[in-house]
């Protein structure tokens, strides 16, 4: 029984330098974005680090806090019980309570689903602002606050003062958080350029004093515990706490960072400053790996997660210039949600491309075949054995119409008929042309040894579309060894031939260029590398 024929497996070529990484593809899959705009500027974002118990996230805007769903990206509230501009509104992690402060040093606290006044606080902070409110990361009644009178002060849920008033900044206290999984340490950042961490536990002074060379805007602990970052005009400093020491100096923006954020469960930071970049780091070594530009200053963002894993769901930018402000939402769509709006775009292009049709043919064909497989699966779950199509089984031949059928090529090139394959490939005509293809034949032929029979006996038609091939991928190191083996053997067989035949000769002196114009390119990739390789090694002496 003679042997079934195979078609000639194609060449694979190797994997071209790629202009974006697998990060950058990442966050380029936040896509579908929603813009917001604000009357006012937004001061704050903020999700709470358990999105099991709560599905909001807390956005301060002028005198009103607002609620939005992780779902819908809608607001489904609105707190206005402020008169002045209300700031740093929070969620606690159980989504039952909201806290926020304002302009007039008033910390109010808010059920989160009647919007009723729970608890008001008024009279430590008056009349300075209180830039900062924050819950406890131990229990759930212990929130920590500061302002602009220069204090970091601890509250009790139930109390109707302060607990603690933590002394020593000399300027505006504009940030501060608690340590992870703690209700006692907290880290603090102000306008006199310091970061202090307090205890509780231990009165006096502060446990660590960091100074920086510009005023603090954000402080944000690491998972760790260990490490606190924070963003002092255009540098973000990492703060190592058990050396007492800065640990790196992260220095990729052009202006005042605003806003600090963790992602991908801490592995990534992301930052966004007044020079409108959202820049995202990896927390090993502090490498920018992607980045989003806008078109005005970024005041605040934040990552907001989903899910029992806290997978990243939102990237949420708050921008601002000096006429209008805007909240974006990126949302990154995955499984079912991401096959939806594939299939939707895919829909929306045929029916602008006028192929609605044949759209609609194929989809009807998938969900038939979809509906025989689920048949199938039924009947599988009732039955000892299940028979399929004809083929399925050892030994057993396919009909003849789910044969694939052998290119023409294929079978002039098994046959040894090399010129007439090698034309048909050429043929910019056929449907199956490809220059992948031509590199497949060529190099079949080259392993013959017979690239020379098929090239030789043309006539200038037949030369010319080898030539030109050649001419327009012999750049491309993937075919630059078959290029250099057909032009070498077009050279020797028709160089002489020039004198009468202009467009053969234009062709040749084509052909020519763009070999000196790579061997130049490749001159100049070897002295820049020498350069760059002698200041590496002046660097490192």
């Amino acid at each position: 029984m003679a042997a079934q024929v195979q078609p000639l497996q194609q060449v694979r070529l190797p994997a071209a330098p790629t202009p974006t990484t697998a990060e950058q593809r990442y966050w380029k899959t936040f896509k579908s974005q929603l813009i917001l705009p604000s009357p006012t500027t937004i001061t704050h974002i903020f999700s709470p680090n358990t999105p099991q118990t709560c599905d909001h996230f807390a956005v301060t805007s002028g005198n009103r806090v607002q609620l939005y769903s992780t779902r819908t990206r809608k607001p489904v509230k609105t707190i206005t019980r402020f008169s002045t501009t209300a700031r740093s509104g929070e969620i606690r992690r159980d989504g039952r309570i909201v806290v926020a402060g304002d302009d007039n040093g008033l910390i109010q606290v808010f059920d989160a689903s009647s919007r009723a006044i729970l608890k008001t606080w008024e009279k430590e902070h008056k009349p300075l602002p209180v830039w900062t409110t924050k819950f406890g990361n131990g229990d759930l009644t212990t929130l920590m606050s500061c302002g602009d009178d220069k204090t970091v002060r601890l509250w009790d849920l139930p109390g109707n003062s302060s607990t603690r008033a933590f002394l020593g900044h000399k300027d505006y206290v504009r940030t501060g958080s608690f340590m992870p999984d703690s209700s006692t340490m907290l880290a603090s950042g102000s306008y006199d350029s310091t970061v202090r961490i307090w205890d509780s536990r231990s009165p006096g002074r502060a446990v660590l004093t960091f100074k920086h060379a510009h005023p603090v805007e954000c402080v944000l602990p690491m998972p760790s515990g260990t490490v606190v970052l924070a963003a002092s005009g255009s540098q973000i400093s990492v703060l190592d706490l058990v050396a007492a020491k800065p640990q790196h100096l992260i220095q990729n923006h052009q202006k005042t960072v605003m806003d600090l954020s963790l992602a991908s469960s801490g592995q990534r930071l992301v930052s966004g400053g007044l020079d409108g970049h959202v820049k995202i780091f990896e927390t090993a070594a502090w490498n920018v790996v992607a980045g989003l530009k806008y078109s005005a200053p970024v005041h605040a963002v934040s990552v907001i997660t989903s899910g029992q894993d806290k997978h990243d769901r939102h990237l949420c930018v708050a921008t601002a210039a000096r006429e209008s402000a805007f909240l974006s939402i990126r949302t990154r769509l995955a499984g079912r949600d991401a096959a939806r709006e594939k299939e939707r775009r895919k829909e929306m292009s045929a029916l602008l491309s006028g192929s609605i049709a044949s759209y609609d043919s194929a989809r009807g064909k998938r969900k038939r075949t979809a509906e025989r497989n689920r048949e199938m699966d039924a009947l599988a779950s009732e039955a000892d054995a299940v028979i399929g199509e004809p083929g399925t089984l050892p030994g057993q031949a396919q009909s003849r119409s789910k044969r694939r059928k052998e290119a023409r090529w294929h079978k002039q090139l098994r046959q040894g008929r090399f010129p007439p394959a090698l034309d048909h490939v050429l043929d910019k005509s056929q449907k199956d042309y490809s220059p992948l293809n031509v590199l497949t034949l060529l190099t079949a032929l080259r392993h013959r040894s017979a690239l020379r029979e098929s090239l030789e006996g043309r006539d200038e038609e037949g030369v010319m579309p080898i030539l030109k091939w050649a001419c327009g991928h012999v750049s491309d190191p993937r075919y630059l060894g078959v290029c250099v083996d057909v032009a070498l053997e077009l050279i020797d067989l028709y160089a002489e031939h020039c004198p009468g035949s202009q467009e053969l000769e234009e062709a040749f002196r084509t052909l020519c260029r763009r070999v000196k114009m790579e061997v130049e390119r490749a001159q100049v990739a070897v002295q820049t590398g020498g350069m760059v390789e002698t200041l590496v090694l002046g660097g490192a002496a």
